[in-house]
């Protein structure tokens, strides 16, 4: 097939696809990059202009793209075997990748259930925890506490847990009930599970801080002290260390920040580097022998996919995990946030159009000021950012930085400079002058 002109591309895009979040009328009226290739923070399109990576193609790539040492496991986990199932069969990157992951979790995860995104890696949480109550004998034990924000992913399942109305409200009716905590107030969760307890499977959340519900940082301790509701009240605790796992908060899951071991942790995104698509769901040795049974006890849990383990997804997340140890990636990790917090005081707090910058390790979001919804005012500045070769996303009006944890010293400063620009230009704000 000869190749086609970034026209053609363009014009193919419009009249086949179908983008996820997206609103495809205004789409057609955008001219958006047509991505052909990457390395290291920078992607470049068809036509050959540069986009240095902001938001790490959705907050998975970790090492930057085109990783020599993932790019070799991969390819040589080609010559071998690219797909196998896990029902009835195992493979050895699916094993070598479950040994890592329990090593490196915190202390008592001991099993690991492999999906391949984090809606089904939450999916696969809610229900192991209402079947493990169920297999108890405790087959009212059928509610959730969720927190308000709170997203898990799109799947049915993950829908019902989520607390974005934006994005949730217009499927309520499909979905099954749950408790909404205020964010961060303990007292709030102290409350629904002295109300609900005994009706209740578990509580899940996202440990620190809520991606995308626009980087809601929770106050200090938070998590401890939902973990030792939990077990006041006896309930399951999960959590939902998609986004905020693999570095993004300066250690390699959130959970370890407040000594937190819950009873699942969903991992996915930022697992194989950003390369291919996996998940897993950890929990603990007593979860799994709850399980357990002769098969006519029907103790199974009746879930998988057919991509389950994929070998070469496990294979590019083994390789992920070395090249943390072999770069000292989280050691390094400090003075990249250290010097993320400084360019962000200097370059986007003082602009008039900011309200305020939410941060934890690299995520970061930089809410701006009031704007009516018809402006996209956030859709804007990544618009203004796009044309000046930087690639970032809004949540709203909240533009998010996630850049991947390899970014250099000069990638950053031009990733913060630019955003301020985008946004002094979108919103014409200008420079609060000193008093």
């Amino acid at each position: 097939m000869p190749p086609r002109t970034a026209a053609e591309l363009a014009d193919l895009d419009r009249r086949l696809l179908w983008h996820p979040f997206t609103q495809q009328q205004g789409w057609s009226d955008e001219a958006a990059p047509v991505i052909e290739r990457a390395e290291g923070c920078t992607l470049w399109d068809v036509e050959g202009t540069a986009y240095l990576d902001g938001v790490s193609s959705l907050w998975c790539n970790v090492h930057g793209h085109r990783h020599p040492h993932i790019d070799a496991a991969v390819r040589d986990q080609l010559e071998r075997v690219a797909h196998t199932t896990m029902l009835g069969l195992t493979h050895v990157p699916g094993i070598e990748l479950a040994s890592l992951l329990v090593d490196l979790a915190p202390d008592g995860l001991s099993r690991v259930f492999y999906s391949d995104n984090g809606s089904t890696a939450n999916e696969i949480a809610l229900k192991m925890a209402y079947q493990f109550h169920h297999q108890r004998g405790e087959w009212w034990r059928s509610g959730f506490i969720c927190l308000k924000n709170g997203y898990h992913g799109d799947t049915i399942g993950s829908v019902s847990v989520g607390g974005i109305e934006l994005f949730h409200s217009l499927y309520r009716p499909l979905l099954f009930d749950t408790w909404q905590a205020e964010p961060g107030d303990i007292a709030d969760m102290e409350r629904l599970l002295a109300e609900h307890a005994d009706r209740l499977a578990a509580v899940i959340l996202e440990p620190l801080v809520q991606g995308a519900a626009g980087i809601l940082v929770h106050p200090p301790g938070y998590l401890r002290a939902v973990r030792e509701l939990c077990d006041r009240y006896g309930v399951l605790l999960i959590c939902d260390e998609v986004a905020t796992g693999f570095g993004r908060t300066g250690t390699m899951f959130a959970c370890e920040q407040e000594g937190v071991t819950p009873d699942f942790m969903t991992l996915a995104k930022g697992i194989t580097g950003g390369y291919l698509p996996l998940a897993a769901t950890l929990t603990s040795e007593r979860v799994y022998e709850g399980f357990l049974g002769s098969f006519d006890e029907l103790r199974t849990f009746f879930h998988g996919h057919t991509y389950t383990g994929n070998p070469l997804a496990c294979a590019a997340a083994i390789a992920t995990l070395e090249v943390f140890e072999q770069e000292r990636t989280l050691e390094r990790l400090h003075g990249t946030i250290a010097l993320l917090g400084e360019l962000l005081d200097e370059h986007v707090a003082p602009l008039e159009s900011v309200r305020e910058i939410r941060r934890c390790g690299t995520m970061t979001g930089i809410q701006l000021t009031d704007f009516e919804l018809g402006e996209r005012m956030g859709h804007q500045v990544t618009l203004a950012a796009r044309e000046r070769g930087v690639i970032i996303r809004p949540l709203g009006d909240t533009i998010v930085l996630m850049p991947p944890l390899s970014i250099t010293a000069e990638e950053l400063h031009r990733l913060v400079t630019v955003t301020a620009e985008a946004i002094r230009v979108a919103t014409r704000a200008t420079v609060t002058q000193a008093a």
